[in-house]
């Protein structure tokens, strides 16, 4: 019997826009995908443009997203630009048909973040947002054991981000490092604490948990060095940030995130207590694995691991997307989402009240 030919993989022709640190991590993880071609840079730098395309083997180097689509040589982006670009950039290729992934946060605000959103529909193309410990396999299955009724109806949520790179030099030293400057100035483009990892730990809570009605938050940038200011830099952007929320299921909880917390270089931490039990992902412990203390156990209060089903990265999903034509998670709506709970942190911070999500 004559064997049917296999069909082949369509090639996926990418380019990364901007050339900072994380875009390595960009180029490494889309080069390893089957099928995708790693085909363009664009990066405004010379120098940092010449060494990014040599590293990663790419044969095209633009100086502007114009260039790109002008060479029309690829069929989506990567935008690994300082904050402010993302929505630009992102809209620019969503207009010239270019399927999108653009790192966290997705926008500036929340109606930035909106029209993201439009132009992505309006587009017909594919759109993710990067939360990268989407690709933690824990995560999906403490989702799956919180959605199916497991632990029972929600009642409180603990969740912390903790790093330790202002009282540590796990990192390096960021008195003398841009790479960590920037995050702790509003002039230079950081939302502090709460837009850089905040952005992650919210997203992470609210996967499994359920969208969050109201935030009562308080952000504090604490006196880091002399008139807070460091070779241009003045240190303004909040390094600790503490949020009192109420779910729409009715569930209360606390999400923190700070970078002060010597003994964890990047620790997320997540507990979900509902009537029937509770879950708990502790990333130190494992990123593979969730707690679990449900029926009779919880009368001893005893917890047993679970181990969680291999689950794949975002640029694969991105990659998987395009290729059947069919959005997968986390896309734009859901950067909007979370981008309307920073949103009303920063509200509620400065008025120094609780703010219900879509109100002011």
């Amino acid at each position: 019997m004559r064997k049917t030919a296999r069909k082949s993989r369509p090639v996926v022709r990418l380019a990364i826009v901007g050339a900072g640190g994380m875009a390595h991590a960009h180029a490494k993880a889309f080069q390893a995908i089957p099928g995708c071609e790693l085909a363009a840079v664009v990066e405004i730098d010379p120098a940092r443009r010449e060494t990014f395309a040599k590293t990663h083997d790419i044969s095209a180097a633009f100086v502007n997203v114009k260039d790109l689509l002008d060479a029309g040589s690829v069929d989506a982006v990567s935008v690994v630009t300082p904050d402010a670009f993302h929505a630009p950039i992102s809209i620019q290729c969503l207009r010239a048909g270019l399927h999108v992934m653009c790192e966290k946060p997705l926008a500036l605000n929340h109606p930035e973040a909106r029209r993201m959103v439009a132009e992505a529909k309006k587009a017909g193309r594919i759109n993710m947002v990067n939360f990268s410990y989407r690709s933690w396999s824990c995560i999906h299955a403490a989702a799956k054991a919180v959605h199916s009724g497991r632990i029972g109806e929600l009642r409180h949520v603990e969740a912390s981000y903790l790093q330790s790179w202002l009282s540590s030099k796990a990192w390096g030293d960021w008195r003398t490092s841009p790479q960590w400057l920037w995050r702790l100035s509003t002039r230079h483009g950081s939302a502090g604490v709460l837009g850089d990892i905040g952005v992650h730990i919210i997203d992470f809570v609210t996967y499994p948990a359920g969208p969050i009605r109201s935030v009562f938050a308080r952000l504090k940038a604490f006196p880091k060095a002399p008139r807070n200011r460091v070779n241009g830099y003045v240190l303004d952007a909040n390094d600790s940030a503490v949020l009192n929320v109420d779910f729409v299921n009715g569930a209360l909880g606390t999400i923190h995130a700070t970078r002060w917390a010597a003994g964890h270089v990047n620790r997320l931490y997540l507990k979900i207590s509902g009537t029937l039990g509770s879950v708990e992902i502790d990333t130190e412990r494992s990123t593979t694995s969730y707690r679990l203390c449900d029926g009779e156990h919880i009368h001893t209060a005893s917890w047993r691991e679970v181990e969680a089903p291999p689950t794949v990265t975002n640029y694969e999903r991105f990659i998987s997307s395009i290729r059947k034509r069919a959005n997968e998670q986390p896309d734009f709506a859901r950067g909007a989402e979370i981008q309307q709970v920073l949103d009303a942190g920063f509200a509620s911070a400065k008025a120094g009240r609780p703010v219900i999500l879509g109100r002011r």
